[in-house]
This record gives C-alpha cells, structure tokens and sequence, in this order.
C-alpha cells in the first residue's frame, strides 16, 4: 500500500491553512544518485528551425547570440539575456540605422560608435557584436542575480529599465527551440548541488508551528515564512545552495521577486521563478525545488506543496525531501520519499553559475 502524507504551502500572511492528502507518488526502491551536471549548449544555424512570427534571418541571428555565449560559456539565463535585448533594440535584425536618442546606433544590439563596441563592421556583424555584449553582461556584477530586464539595462543603459521585460517569454522560447534536443536548456537549465543531500539541518525543527500556538499567535522564521512548513524548508535550502547559510539570509520571502511582491506560498512560487528570470522545467535535478500545483497528486487543493530534489535515481525516479508531508502526529517535520519523475508539476531551478558555499 502506497503511503500517503499531508502537504502544507503557507505563508505568514495567511490566517487560515488547509491540508490536503498527497497520494499515489511514492515509490518503493532503492536509490541511486546521479550526477546534476549540465551539458553544453549548442545552437542550430537557425535555417532548418521553424518558429512561429519569426523569419530564417531573424532565426540565424539568434543562433549566432547563442553560439556567442557557447564560446563565452555563458549560462542558459545569460544566452536568454542576449537574445531579449536584441528582441527589444531591433527584433533580431541587423539594423543599418539607429534612433532618436541614438542615431549612430546599428546592429542587432543598437550599438553605438563611440568606441565601445567596436568598428562599424563589428557592429554589423551579428557574431562580433553579441560577443562584444556578452561581454559588457559578464562584467555587471552581479548579473545572474537582476531581473533579466535590469541586466539588460545595465549594458545597454537605455532610459527605460524596463524596457525589455516583455521580451523575456519570447527570448526563452527562442533560445528553447534554437537549443539542441539534448541539452539541459529543454528543461530549462540545471540546479546547483548545494546541501539537498544533508538531511534534515532545517535550523528551526524546534520551533512551535501555527498549529501549536494558533495563526494569531504563530511567530515567523527569519525567512518570513511559518516555522516547519514546506516553504520554509525549501526556501531554507534555496539559502543554502546559493551560500546564504546565515543571518543576514540572501532570499526572503518579501524580498525574493525583483517586481516586490512576496514569494508567498507553494502556489505562487513558479510564478515567483518565473518573475526573477530563473529557468524551470520537467526533470528533476539535485537541489532542484520540487513544485506541486494545487491538487496536483494530493497537495493542498489551495496551497499547493513544494519541496526539495534530494537524490536522482536510475529508473526515472527521486529521492524528495522536505518539511510538512506526513500525515499527524508526523506532520510539520522532516520526510523524504521516492517520487515518479511525472509526478510533480514543475522543478524549479537555481541559476547555474552561482558558487557552492
């Protein structure tokens, strides 16, 4: 009999919280990690791609981005930086004239002949220019880290910081599609192996949940969320592996999105992924946050679930770890469990590039 387990997705903010049955996930067997390690990309020449509103030139000059950041080993984030913002300077065409604000701008980027960006025949070249802004991008510090649209920005220093967030679906599906078959970008990049492997260290197993005290009485972890619920185990391990593992903690629940809006429980945080400019995808890998929409295998009908990829099996299975998926008196502790790689809705990945502390 396959065991079942309660799922909680709560935040601070909630006064009320349901509880719903997660059933038909688990697996029984043995485990087996397997590596997360993410192979490189490799783009098509753009001309045997079909991509719906977009010509052969406008495909080969986002191939040309892509295979630029390839040889820069620039991450799939970064690939799709590059593609937004020539989505936004000129629609992915080699443009021979520039604009009011900048009327020496040309090529793909918009690039101006101040010396920056090299000659005219640099400019126009969609190879030379994505590469020459690759490399500005790289050396923003701390880019993998903005909202894609302000990264943009920081290179380009258009007026309008903003300009280029309505671009960002389209350069993801456009570096999707343009990316080998094989490649991880499918499935939207990889996850840091962090501590997914450490067990249960949650620092505050101690501490009385909502349930304990009550909602008006229930104090909060210093991550902002409800002590011993799965969001706050997961954005624990988030902490984690992107080497915040102590207070001041780096992502917060009021201060994770770019856009200001609270990461707020299970059910938003795909959204929230989605709003920082962080891949997501269908494969599990280590250190990956598991996301179950509400109801989706029996997580809570309102709050969904989310918890954390421990290991990697052989047979198309993971090992999930987590807080709050078992039913009382076990409730609101530490579980792991072996889940079918189809059950979850979503993984939700860390960027690539970020240092393991």
């Amino acid at each position: 009999m396959k065991p079942k387990g309660l799922v909680l997705g709560a935040i601070a903010s909630v006064p009320a919280v349901f509880l719903g049955l997660v059933f038909s996930l688990v697996l029984l067997g043995g485990s087996k990690p397997v590596a997360a390690a993410c192979a490189p990309v490799s783009a098509a020449t753009g001309s045997d791609i079909h991509v719906d509103r977009y010509s052969a030139d406008q495909l080969k000059n986002a191939a040309a981005i892509i295979n630029a950041g390839q040889t820069l080993n620039l991450p799939a984030k970064g690939q799709m930086i590059s593609v937004m913002v020539a989505l936004g300077e000129s629609g992915l065409r080699v443009l021979d004239h520039g604009d009011g604000p900048g009327p020496d701008s040309r090529g793909l980027f918009q690039q101006r002949g101040n010396g920056a960006w090299g000659s005219y025949t640099d400019r126009m070249d969609p190879t030379t220019s994505a590469t020459n802004f690759i490399n500005a991008l790289q050396a923003v510090d701390g880019w993998e880290l903005l909202d894609p649209t302000i990264a943009g920005n920081k290179v380009q220093r258009n007026a309008d910081p903003y300009h280029y967030q309505k671009y960002w679906p389209e350069a993801v599906n456009l570096v999707q599609a343009l990316a080998d078959e094989k490649s991880p970008l499918q499935d939207g990049g990889c996850a840091v192996p962090g501590r997914p492997g450490a067990g249960d260290d949650y620092p505050w197993k101690d501490s009385p949940t909502w349930l304990q005290v009550g909602a008006n009485k229930a104090s909060t972890s210093p991550l902002n969320m409800y002590y011993r619920e799965c969001v706050d185990f997961a954005l624990w391990r988030v902490n984690q592996q992107m080497g915040s593992a102590s207070a001041p903690f780096k992502f917060l629940n009021g201060t994770f999105r770019p856009d200001g809006k609270r990461l707020g429980s299970a059910v938003t945080w795909k959204a929230g992924w989605h709003a920082k400019g962080w891949p997501t995808g269908t494969t599990p890998r280590v250190g990956a946050v598991v996301w179950y929409a509400p109801g989706t295998g029996g997580a809570d009908p309102t709050f969904g679930h989310v918890a954390v990829v421990k290991e990697v099996n052989d047979d198309g299975t993971f090992i999930e770890e987590g807080y709050n998926g078992n039913p009382p008196p076990d409730d609101h502790n530490y579980y792991t469990r072996t889940v079918n790689s189809t059950a979850p809705s979503a993984f939700l990945y860390l960027p690539v590039h970020e240092e393991k502390k």
